[in-house]
């Protein structure tokens, strides 16, 4: 019997001690008056509905049966505009989740790496 031999674990052994994350803390932004404005208008101006288009048809999700975001189209991380309507897209949590992981992806791959 001919004995295959593996590489070793490519991660390396833990020293067994426990690592807790920083407790998640709301960026001051999203706690002002300016913020729960634009996020008012933004979601009144798609009528409480997803505004995510795939193949040509729009998301049929709507408030209040589903929860839904105030989403910068130019994050302003990237240097969108804070409170501008026109910088704002009412989002699903599914879609808000995909354009946000999507947007993290091409600043950490600015050339699809």
């Amino acid at each position: 019997m001919v004995r295959i031999s593996t590489p070793g674990p490519l991660v390396p052994r833990s020293s067994g001690f426990t690592v807790r994350p920083e407790p998640k803390t709301v960026d001051p932004h999203y706690l002002t008056d300016e913020h729960r404005a634009w996020r008012e208008q933004v979601i009144r101006n798609a009528n409480g509905r997803c505004q995510w288009v795939e193949n040509g048809q729009r998301c049929t999700k709507a408030a209040p049966r589903h929860r839904m975001f105030a989403d910068h189209v130019k994050e302003r991380c990237d240097g969108g505009a804070p409170f501008d309507p026109a910088n704002g897209q009412c989002l699903c949590g599914r879609h808000h989740s995909l354009k946000t992981a999507m947007a993290r992806r091409n600043r950490a791959y600015p050339g699809g790496g």
